[in-house]
């Protein structure tokens, strides 16, 4: 029994070897079979391999991620009497547990998904991290089990899975352009939220909640009181983000955000990644700053050819259908930059927590039209929403003060009703997006408009695409990935800052730009937002890249579940000018291969 069990996990641990090509370990215990992939980053030797037991033998852990506090840690430790054997994070986050228990959570700083298997009760506890930067899924058993990993595609291997699409999923994925809800594409497995821990006892599950983002403003600090303490604190996270004993670098674009991190770091390389198409390339913007610090900026220029051809790959290794045309370059920039580096620093992040989208500002003529008293506001809304278009119709909806009622969130490609139009019927039956902003929105009902969607976009939108497709993408190439802006010392001192210093004059992320500016050039910091665009509006204007789709959605797959005349009618009219379907287009596409990679 003992051999079958270590070749299952052999092979799961095999099916994500992308993940940790360095080291390999298996814990065969009583009741609990562990296996660990090693990308070594923290103490290289075999002290740092992992499943890690306690000497005692009573517990074993498994860790993804990095926890960055663990030297304060291990100081306190070793003044309680605990001894070590390595230098690794992992052990330090070992004999946290054994001191601590579920108390650990409130000290830990980091990024990271782990599990601890205490043999003594019998109970396995798993944690994910504050913000969703590490992955990890769950699924039950038949026999009364439960099984756990970083990717979905590790389960596949086990002989209890049993592989099913969830047909909930597809109606919200084709408006949101990711996975929403908690249960995946695969029925019955389940992301765990972030900042949520789970325990497992004699075939029992319970999830709990250990961390929330208080958005409370502190009002007596001037601005430049802020911008001194946010800069103090964004350069001591980089700096307790880069700790690593192998090459560290830093992705590079144009933007006040990567850049910033790249001022305060000041690694030895930097990477940056575009296209030969006007206004999608930002690698100029990325190789003159790179001079001005005196770093030396690697940088690519993508074709369409290349891009396409790795797209089923790239939804591989998502797991589940992911949308997001930025996830595309970015797998090509984590590419070049392992051929460097084994850890990357990079921007994402602040756009959610500093107020860094267009959605969240105001102009001129939103301004005017809220000094209406909001009861009438709000009841123009639910008027119009009942009307049938007409001009205005959209601004009267969004300048309600209710976002619960029009923000879903970064991304909207397919209205509700459309998605429902394109979709067969047994393939309507999932959840509203309205439905699954509302269970997130409630949590803030009293709060202002800022917070709402500040809130809601970093429940959502946060993990389930940028993060997503940032681990996702920068794992495939055996890199590791850190944010320093999705730090909980930066989040405790970001949600304290006044939403008139986040957007004042109508300029997003304004006192994140003046912290920046006192490092980095005003064209950088000052730089608006371009995010990483993807020219795929042009590609299926040319035939190639037309046909492609086109032989998808005429497929026998597609027929089973979209209104195939609808979609060759989106593509037609894109190929022809007509309309810029671009995003329609591939959102369906993408949710095609990915269903042929895993289901086909």
């Amino acid at each position: 029994m003992a051999q079958n069990r270590r070749e299952i996990i052999g092979r799961m641990m095999d099916r994500i070897i992308h993940r940790g090509p360095d080291m390999a370990g298996d814990y065969l215990g009583e009741e609990i079979t562990l296996g660990f992939r090693r990308l070594s980053i923290i103490d290289l030797s075999e002290a740092g391999r992992q499943p890690m037991v306690s000497d005692d033998g009573n517990v074993a852990l498994v860790l993804n991620g990095e926890i960055y506090n663990y030297m304060e840690i291990k100081k306190e430790l070793i003044g309680n009497g605990h001894t070590f054997r390595s230098e690794s994070d992992t052990e330090v986050l070992l004999h946290a547990w054994l001191e601590y228990g579920r108390a650990l959570l409130d000290r830990i700083r980091g990024m990271f998904a782990f599990a601890i298997w205490d043999k003594r009760e019998k109970t396995l506890f798993m944690a994910r991290d504050f913000f969703g930067i590490k992955p990890l899924y769950y699924t039950a058993l038949p026999d009364g089990g439960i099984m756990f990993g970083s990717e979905i595609k590790s389960f596949l291997e086990h002989p209890q899975f049993s592989k099913r699409l969830n047909h909930d999923s597809l109606r919200p994925y084709l408006t949101f352009q990711y996975s929403a809800a908690d249960e995946t594409f695969f029925e019955g497995v389940y992301k765990l939220p972030p900042a949520h821990y789970l325990v497992w006892h004699d075939g029992k599950t319970e999830i709990g909640r250990y961390w929330e983002t208080d958005f409370r403003e502190d009002r007596t600090k001037s601005l430049d009181e802020w911008v001194e303490l946010l800069d103090q604190c964004i350069n001591e996270s980089v700096a307790a983000h880069r700790i690593a004993d192998v090459k560290v670098g830093a992705f590079l674009s144009g933007g006040v955000d990567s850049s910033y991190i790249t001022a305060a770091m000041h690694p030895d390389k930097t990477f940056s990644v575009g296209y030969d198409y006007d206004k999608f390339d930002e690698t100029s913007y990325a190789a003159e700053l790179s001079d001005i610090l005196g770093i030396k900026n690697i940088r690519r220029t993508l074709t369409a050819e290349e891009c396409m051809d790795a797209l089923p790959t790239i939804q591989y290794h998502m797991d589940e259908p992911q949308s997001n045309p930025s996830s595309v370059p970015l797998y090509f920039l984590a590419k070049l930059a392992a051929e460097h580096v084994t850890v990357v620093l990079s921007g994402e992040g602040s756009d959610e927590i500093f107020a860094g989208y267009e959605w969240y500002n105001e102009t001129a003529q939103m301004k005017r039209y809220k000094r209406i008293p909001a009861p009438l506001r709000v009841l123009a809304a639910k008027t119009a929403e009942k009307l049938p278009y007409f001009k205005g119709h959209d601004f009267i909806i969004k300048n309600s003060g209710r976002p619960e009622d029009y923000f879903i969130g970064q991304a909207l490609v397919y209205p509700e009703n459309e998605a429902l139009s394109v979709l067969r019927p047994e393939y309507r039956s999932g959840p509203s997006p309205r439905s699954i902003t509302a269970g997130i929105y409630k949590n803030v009902a009293d709060r202002d408009e800022l917070t709402k969607k500040q809130y809601l976009d970093m429940k959502l939108w946060l993990p389930g695409d940028i993060l997503l497709k940032a681990d996702k993408m920068s794992m495939a190439h055996s890199l590791e990935l850190r944010v320093p802006f999705l730090d909980r010392r930066v989040m405790e001192l970001a949600e304290r800052i006044p939403a008139g210093y986040k957007i004042k004059d109508g300029i997003t992320k304004y006192v994140l730009r003046a912290a920046a500016n006192r490092t980095i050039p005003d064209d950088w910091a000052n730089r608006p937002k371009i995010g990483f665009p993807v020219p795929i509006r042009y590609w299926f204007r040319e035939d190639r890249y037309y046909r492609l789709a086109r032989d998808y959605f005429t497929s026998p797959e597609a027929d089973a579940f979209f209104n195939r005349d609808i979609l060759m009618k989106l593509l037609d009219d894109h190929k022809d000018g007509r309309a810029n379907n671009g995003r329609k287009i591939w959102t369906a596409l993408v949710f095609l291969i990915w269903y042929e990679q895993f289901f086909k």
